[in-house]
């Protein structure tokens, strides 16, 4: 079971991300999905002006996933340099486990590759999130050793535990600027 496509985001959107993201990352007790940190974080990942403002600014974009025309996934990217920051990756809870992230975030480095010719990406993770650090090591990501308390002006949610930090993860590309990409640079 996969995506029909993917897609660059629109303010059309907005209102539908900010639901998904923040169903997958704060949802309720009730949700299933194992990608949340709702027992570390609380209040909202995200909202509609934060994710319309990283569709708007230049070299920033959200790419979603599209099954049957749901949005079941999505992720940003964002041009910085020669890199490029991805971060947001978010699965309707209920596709979670099912490979959805793997092809997002997969899409997400190709998009970033052929289209911003990034020669590395980078994210922030929660440090406390170890499962998904693991899941990003299998993909390939490397541990920077570069730790920052967890950012509490970025209106991403107020710690439930005092101390809470992220971490910053990296990956090399390895097709900076791979001639047969399979994706569309919008």
């Amino acid at each position: 079971m996969g995506f029909d496509g993917f897609r660059l985001a629109t303010v059309d959107d907005v209102e539908s991300i900010a639901r998904l993201v923040n169903q997958a990352y704060r949802p309720d007790t009730q949700t299933l999905g194992w990608t949340h940190e709702a027992e570390l974080v609380s209040g909202k990942r995200t909202n509609q002006s934060q994710v319309k403002e990283m569709i708007s600014k230049p070299d920033s974009l959200v790419l979603i996933g599209l099954n049957d025309s749901n949005i079941e996934a999505c992720v940003h990217v964002e041009k910085e340099g020669d890199n490029s920051y991805i971060g947001m990756l978010s699965v309707d809870p209920q596709r979670q486990g099912t490979g959805v992230g793997k092809r997002m975030l997969a899409y997400a480095e190709e998009y970033a590759a052929h289209c911003f010719e990034s020669k590395k990406f980078v994210m922030v993770v929660v440090s406390a999130r170890v499962e998904l650090i693991a899941f990003y090591l299998r993909r390939g990501y490397q541990k920077t050793g570069v730790v920052m308390d967890y950012p509490l002006s970025a209106g991403a949610g107020i710690p439930k535990q005092t101390d809470l930090k992220i971490e910053m993860l990296e990956k090399q590309s390895l097709h900076a600027v791979k001639q047969d990409a399979r994706v569309d640079c919008y």
